[in-house]
């Protein structure tokens, strides 16, 4: 019911959003004179408004063309290396005969697309030779794919990660640290000959009873049957994947922004000035930013029910309580990768100390071999987006690496 009400009204908007649309663009560049320029902009600034009060459910492009290399650029092209029915293994395969670290970045699955990582892949090219998990919108899997919840997920990273082979450096990104880490942890305890060198973990809930957030207070205020009573629909039959049981992305991205609310109405207030005033430049920050935040996906309601209650209430990992397919995870286990761990200040999401909690986890690697890089002015998303990114976290990230290649 909650997925079909959402779909109704979804239709019951488009065509007035298609006329918007239509309407911004026949104001586009048509005024002779700046008095009228002015109004018309304003008239098309609330028709793009109009237009844009939507979420969109396929994937946007990446977009990543070229990266720098010395003082040329590297035509860069995405390669599917490995796919199956919920996710893929994308290559930003660089034109260029440089050999350079192999990094498996692991994207959150946790309502938006893996183009969220889109600043992350593009500045972690310019040194690496990158691979990215590229999950896909449940709604768009049949039934007939069978379920999918948090141990098929650690299975999927392993299995990228045998594909990929040794030497391989593992950058995990907010929801799947706890994930990886357990991925890693398996195959340490089997001698896996493909265990990472490296693992970085940024912004991720290894521990959420260390200063625990609005996130982790809302997991734990009701019971799992909560979540699934409330939160957990049905995919409508004019998808792929009719009748499959999922955690909706508009559920998940309404979550976001009442976090925020006073933020995000601002964010598009200026948004319209900007387009009224004609500043194009900032106009489109505010605008590539939530068109990429109203990019949401459809999760498994397995995978996101277990990860509430494995993650978020009985905190499995850090009470050394966790399985996978049914056989204790121990990180004490991990000897041989390299462990980064990475906080911001001002993270409204993962609090202080949640991810550096896997220091205390990971008992067997050596001291000389650990690093936790925190920076006091970085939310959540400037972890791994952004000029603090950029700027300041990714030299760290890069120099690990190479450190420990």
């Amino acid at each position: 019911m909650l997925y079909a009400t959402y779909q109704s009204s979804n239709d019951l908007l488009t065509p007035w959003r298609r006329a918007a649309e239509l309407l911004e663009r026949s104001f586009r560049g048509t005024a002779p004179f700046w008095w009228m320029e002015h109004g018309l902009q304003s008239l098309g600034a609330a028709a793009e408004m109009l237009s844009r009060y939507r979420l969109q459910h396929d994937r946007p492009d990446f977009g990543i063309k070229q990266v720098a290399a010395g003082e040329q650029g590297l035509r860069v092209e995405e390669v599917v290396v490995r796919a199956d029915d919920f996710s893929q293994l994308v290559h930003f395969y660089k034109d260029g005969p440089t050999v350079q670290p192999r990094v498996l970045l692991i994207a959150p699955w946790a309502g938006h697309f893996s183009t969220l990582l889109r600043d992350t892949a593009a500045t972690l090219l310019a040194d690496h030779d990158v691979y990215l998990t590229d999950w896909r919108n449940a709604r768009d899997v049949p039934r007939a794919a069978g379920s999918f919840g948090l141990d098929s997920y650690i299975a999927q990273l392993i299995d990228y990660l045998s594909y990929l082979g040794p030497d391989t450096h593992l950058v995990a990104v907010c929801q799947p640290c706890p994930a990886a880490l357990a991925a890693v942890a398996a195959m340490a305890a089997s001698d896996h000959p493909a265990q990472p060198r490296t693992m970085t973990l940024m912004a991720g809930p290894i521990d959420t009873r260390i200063n625990p957030t609005v996130v982790n207070e809302l997991a734990t205020s009701h019971p799992i049957s909560w979540f699934e009573r409330n939160l957990i629909s049905t995919v409508p039959y004019r998808y792929p994947g009719a009748t499959r049981r999922v955690y909706p992305g508009f559920m998940q991205v309404g979550a976001f922004m009442s976090m925020n609310p006073v933020r995000h109405w601002q964010a598009h207030v200026d948004l319209f000035a900007e387009m009224s005033r004609g500043n194009a430049e900032r106009a489109k920050s505010i605008r590539d930013f939530y068109d990429e935040y109203f990019s949401v996906l459809d999760l498994p309601a397995e995978f996101y029910l277990e990860t509430v209650e494995r993650i978020f209430q009985e905190f499995q990992l850090p009470r050394g309580r966790f399985t996978w397919q049914k056989q204790p995870i121990e990180p004490a286990s991990i000897r041989n990768t390299a462990l980064l761990t990475v906080e911001g200040g001002r993270d409204d999401i993962c609090g202080i100390g949640q991810t550096e909690a896997a220091h205390t986890l990971c008992t067997s690697i050596p001291r000389t071999r650990k690093q936790h890089y925190f920076h006091p002015e970085a939310g959540h998303y400037g972890v791994f987006s952004g000029r603090r990114w950029q700027r300041d976290i990714y030299p760290v990230i890069r120099d690990f690496i190479a450190g420990n290649a």
